[in-house]
Parts: C-alpha cells; sequence; structure tokens
C-alpha cells in the first residue's frame, strides 16, 4: 500500500486523499520538461501537486497555474502547496479544463501534463482513480488537452505530457490537427532491452522531431546514471 506522503529534498507530498499517487512517470516528467524561459507554467489535472512544485522548484522566475478536477485531490494539492517554499508563486483551481478555458486565462509559455492515458483497459472500480488515469468519460481527452494548448500557449509555448506509446502516438495525432506538431520525443525503457513503457513529447507551433533514450535502471536494478542526474535535486538519497 503506497506511502501517506513522499519527502522530496525540498518538499513534502501529502497523498492520502489523492487517488493517483508520486510515481516515478510523473517525477520523471518533472524533472525532464524542459522550462527554459518559463515565465507562466500551467500544470494540467496536478492531483498532489507535484508535477507544479517540481516545475517551481527549477524555474525560480515562473508563476504556475495547477488544476484540478477532483475536490479531494486539489484540496491536497493546495495544502502540498502552502507546506512548500513556493506557495507565493503556485495558485491551485478546482475546476475542469473546460471551465479553465471557460474564465480566458492569459496565455502560458509552458503546459505540462500528466494525462489519462489507459484508454483501452479495464478500468479500476475506484471512480477517483478511474478519471486520474483513464482516458474516458469525464475525464481529459486528448484533443481537448490539445486544443487547449494551441489557445492558450504564447507564440514560442510549449506543451510537455507523458504518455505510453501506443497512447502518445494518438496524442501526436490530436496535436498535430490542433497546430501544434512534436519538437522533441524522451523514449524511456526501465531496463536494458526492455520494452518502451512511457514516451514524454514536447510540443509547439514549430517541429524539430527529436528523439532521445533513458534508462530508468541498469541491468543490476540500479538507477541509471542518466536517472540519477535528472533526480539527484529531488529523490532523498540519490
Amino acid at each position: 500500500m503506497p506511502n501517506a506522503y513522499f519527502q522530496f529534498q525540498q518538499f513534502r507530498i501529502d497523498q492520502g486523499d489523492c487517488a493517483q499517487k508520486v510515481s516515478t512517470d510523473a517525477c520523471l516528467l518533472g524533472a525532464v520538461a524542459d522550462l527554459t524561459g518559463a515565465t507562466r507554467v500551467l500544470d494540467v489535472g496536478t492531483g498532489t501537486g507535484l508535477l507544479a512544485l517540481m516545475v517551481a522548484q527549477r524555474a525560480p522566475q515562473a508563476t504556475i497555474e495547477a488544476i484540478e478536477i477532483d475536490a479531494a485531490a486539489a484540496a491536497q494539492a493546495a495544502a502540498n502547496v502552502a507546506a512548500s517554499p513556493w506557495a507565493g508563486r503556485i495558485r491551485v483551481r478546482p475546476l475542469s479544463l473546460a471551465a479553465y478555458a471557460a474564465a480566458l486565462p492569459p496565455v502560458f509559455s509552458h503546459i505540462i501534463c500528466n494525462p489519462p492515458f489507459f484508454r483501452h483497459s479495464l478500468a479500476p472500480p475506484d471512480a477517483a482513480r478511474a478519471t486520474a488515469r483513464h482516458a474516458g468519460e469525464g475525464s481529459l481527452t486528448f484533443a481537448e488537452i490539445a486544443a487547449f494548448a494551441a489557445a492558450f500557449l504564447a507564440p514560442a509555448g510549449t506543451l510537455t505530457l507523458l504518455l505510453p506509446p501506443p497512447e502518445m502516438a494518438h496524442f501526436v495525432r490530436a496535436a498535430r490537427a490542433a497546430g501544434l506538431p512534436p519538437q522533441a520525443q524522451l523514449v524511456v525503457r526501465h531496463r536494458p532491452g526492455g520494452r518502451i513503457t512511457r514516451v514524454i513529447g514536447q510540443f509547439g507551433r514549430e517541429a524539430a522531431e527529436r528523439e532521445t533514450n533513458l534508462l530508468i535502471q541498469e541491468a543490476d536494478g540500479a538507477y541509471s546514471v542518466a536517472f540519477r542526474a535528472l533526480l539527484a535535486r529531488f529523490y532523498l538519497g540519490l
């Protein structure tokens, strides 16, 4: 059973009220996202607030908006933010993406998202966890995310998100249709020779098509040098 909290070097994530707990995938997304020139960042579906807090640590000039449709998760994210060193730069809003779009927020330099992605697998029985992890009725759709980003990204802004390979292929099509071609992809495997488990994709108005690879663990199970370098300023004892 997951711990009720996860302690990072500079902040703590309490997660007892959140369906989606802290995961290696989410931590990797928060560490990898290119935040060059970040001034105004949106975290879509913030859950515990993890990505918003990682962005705040990495981009000291940025202000961060974090939206979350689940009221309990939004409250826990707000509490995690309030207890962090960056409470003054992060605002958590208990809203759906559609409701947030209707408020016509100013444009963002960066949008980051760890969206629902198990499109064809059996959904878990818990409704909140299903919304957090499965794309379907009541949850974010790829087209909705892409359309929002196309409307609310600054001209040179970027959207970064994490998906399994089949779902990333679907998202690439949705993003292209919205005018946001892929710019970079990080292909993630857990161990040498293993299957691709996740892809972190960056999208913007200009196509670039860069691809890199990352192993989380070496053959002996130890974290890889590259993974350690990415997470060294977040994980304890890494």
